[in-house]
């Protein structure tokens, strides 16, 4: 049941609205308190009053209504979660770009507690290069999109577009609670992205780690009730919450010593981060000149993140480790786990496609000591990351 749960319901402008009505109805008799914010489109096809009478309170749509101001900024931060439902290919497309223009948009882009979304259109609109890259995007965000059903459509079609049952999304909102508490209590340690290795002021040695793969398991280890410290490398763009902390680095330098500080009082560690190798020795005060003779630098080892957790590693402390392997996966992951003293070593593949640095998505094998090895096909980095922790979180009260 989801007593005590507070829900916020966006619905924008589509024919799917008036699905609405019955997953307000369900929410409330589930023991959950509503809010319902809508587009102004919306109202052309489900009636506030009805929505009001239903949830018990009024239902918000203009971002100014007789000289007040609608607080959205609260309206986010009140919600346990977020459901936008349907979830229009404007409004998709909006959410996808930072658009704000009204308070639905406005909440939503506010919001610190998870968002999901269950969109709705035709056919040919689902099947449209844009919606995939739109709902790509905001999968890389860290919202949960939440399957479209085959069947009639508007239009008097028959394929996919069509949004989600009510009974299937109020399930879908119960498990999230029944899961979203079972690490409360917990702190974790993540890492996320590149490094950058100076070499003078203006260039550096890197690599194409976008962090979106770290970014989604700390968000989803905040979804199930941690209090995470993620330590981000440059370029990382993490969406805040009250028990997310972010530290942003940008060497393998600097990474190493946010980690090791971090780590006594962490209870899980997931390093997710691709950090540097190598590093240059010394580092030119000035930008180094071009010339005919090339440049040769000089490159020291960086110190070992996850060799050194594990050296430090306590009773009851897990410790995840990432493998990026390009021949001999299994072999070498395995290897890892024991050379590092690592509990669980997540290994991803360059020969796989839809893998590696750079996507929205990603395929990956999972070893325990314990024994455990999982492969799972390419999925969404979302995706993917409550894979990890539904695994991690098996190993680690087993």
């Amino acid at each position: 049941m989801l007593h005590g749960k507070k829900i916020l319901l966006g619905i924008s402008g589509s024919i799917a609205a008036y699905k609405s009505i019955t997953l307000v109805r369900l929410l409330v008799k589930s023991g959950a308190e509503v809010k319902v914010v809508m587009t102004p489109s919306a109202r052309d096809f489900v009636s506030p009053l009805t929505l009001s009478t239903l949830s018990k309170n009024p239902v918000l749509i203009d971002l100014f209504s007789e000289g007040a101001w609608a607080n959205h900024v609260m309206l986010g931060r009140w919600a346990d979660l977020f459901v936008i439902a349907p979830l229009s290919c404007n409004t998709l497309a909006k959410m996808a770009n930072g658009l704000c223009d009204n308070l639905l948009l406005a909440a939503y882009l506010s919001a610190t507690c998870p968002v999901w979304v269950a969109p709705a259109m035709d056919e040919d609109m689902w099947f449209h290069p844009s919606t995939a890259g739109n709902l790509a995007t905001l999968a890389s965000f860290g919202n949960k999109v939440i399957p479209v059903n085959n069947g009639e459509l508007a239009s008097g079609l028959t394929g996919p577009g069509r949004m989600a049952e009510p009974e299937e999304m109020l399930s879908l909102v119960q498990a999230f609670f029944e899961t979203s508490e079972n690490l409360a209590g917990k702190t974790v340690l993540v890492t996320a992205g590149p490094t950058y290795e100076p070499i003078d002021p203006v260039r550096f040695i890197g690599n194409h780690s976008s962090g979106k793969m770290g970014v989604a398991i700390a968000h989803e280890m905040v979804a199930r009730g941690a209090r995470v410290t993620l330590v981000a490398g440059p370029g990382v763009q993490v969406q805040a919450h009250p028990n997310l902390q972010v530290d942003y680095v940008q060497t393998a330098a600097q990474m190493y010593d946010a980690c090791i500080a971090n780590f006594p009082k962490t209870d899980i560690a997931v390093m997710a981060a691709a950090v540097a190798d190598f590093t240059p020795v010394t580092v030119a005060e000035e930008k180094i000149k071009k010339n005919e003779g090339g440049l040769v630098i000089e490159l020291l080892k960086t110190r070992d993140i996850l060799g050194e957790m594990g050296r430090q590693k306590k009773a009851g402390q897990f410790l995840v480790g990432f493998a990026l392997e390009t021949n001999n996966e299994q072999a070498y992951a395995r290897q890892k786990m024991a050379a590092k003293n690592a509990d669980m070593i997540v290994l991803n593949s360059l020969r796989d496609a839809g893998a590696g640095f750079g996507t929205d998505t990603n395929k990956v094998t999972i070893y325990s000591r314990n024994g455990l090895e999982q492969s799972f096909p390419v999925k969404s980095k979302t995706a993917v990351a409550t894979d990890i922790v539904d695994a991690i979180i098996k190993e680690f009260y087993a």
